[in-house]
C-alpha cells in the first residue's frame, strides 16, 4: 500500500513499513511491523527496537487508519 502525506511518502504490507521523506537529504525510515506503534490523537508512527528509534507525525487520522488496516495492527490512543 502506497500512503502520500505531506513530507513524503509510506511504503506498507503486513511485515514491514518504509516510510521516504521528500527533501533534500531523502530520508528513508524502515521498520518491521512488529516494531511499529500507531498512536491515535497525535496521528503518529513511532518504531522502537532492536537498535532503531524514530517517530513520524501524519496528516490526518484516516492516514493512520488506512496504515493500520495495511498493516494489520491496532492504534493506540492517547
Amino acid at each position: 500500500m502506497l500512503i502520500q502525506f505531506n513530507q513524503g511518502r509510506i511504503v506498507a504490507n503486513n511485515r514491514d513499513i518504509m516510510i521516504k521523506l521528500e527533501g533534500d537529504a531523502k530520508v528513508t525510515l524502515q521498520a518491521q511491523v512488529d516494531e511499529v506503534a500507531l498512536i491515535g490523537g497525535a496521528n503518529v508512527i513511532t518504531a522502537l527496537g532492536s537498535g532503531l528509534s524514530w517517530s513520524v507525525r501524519l496528516d490526518n487520522r484516516d492516514q493512520l487508519d488506512s496504515l493500520a488496516a495495511a498493516i494489520g495492527i491496532a492504534i493506540q490512543e492517547a
